[in-house]
């Protein structure tokens, strides 16, 4: 018997995959529990017009994600910090301090787990970091550290 899996089916498919099941099995177990429903003509059709509807979802999103790496490139983030001798900030910048300024300063809200450090900034100066904005698309934010 051809069935859709309604939900993630150990052994046997992910949500939304038609599989072959024995008909005891499909009879007995998914179907009552309701990991699945049978394979029928209009059930085909809502399958399809998911999948399609997922598809425009994920393409919108990646061509938003790439809009905003473009923007990014173009934008220039401050962040005031006071340092010690011989320029040595009393701490350091992190990705949240990076996220805060650029949503204050551009109204761009970037959470602070996409922003990517190698080391954290602990001297005045410019630097590029790597933004991951989802769908394999990353863009570069330009921080510029200044004395407070």
């Amino acid at each position: 018997m051809k069935v859709i899996l309604q939900q993630d089916v150990k052994g046997q498919g992910k949500k939304g995959q038609l599989i072959e099941a024995s008909d005891g099995y499909a009879r007995n177990f998914l179907l009552p529990r309701k990991l699945a429903v049978e394979a029928t003509a209009d059930n085909l059709n809502k399958m399809k017009k998911q999948d399609e509807a997922k598809r425009e979802r994920e393409a919108a999103e990646k061509a938003e994600a790439q809009a905003l790496a473009a923007k990014l490139e173009s934008l220039q983030v401050i962040i005031r910090a006071k340092a010690g001798t011989g320029s040595r900030l009393f701490g350091s910048v992190t990705g949240r301090d990076v996220s805060e300024a650029l949503k204050a300063q551009h109204g761009i809200d970037i959470n602070k787990t996409k922003i990517v450090q190698d080391d954290p900034i602990k001297s005045f100066g410019s630097f590029e970091l790597k933004c991951k904005l989802g769908y394999e698309v990353s863009g570069i934010i330009h921080v510029v550290v200044t004395e407070a």
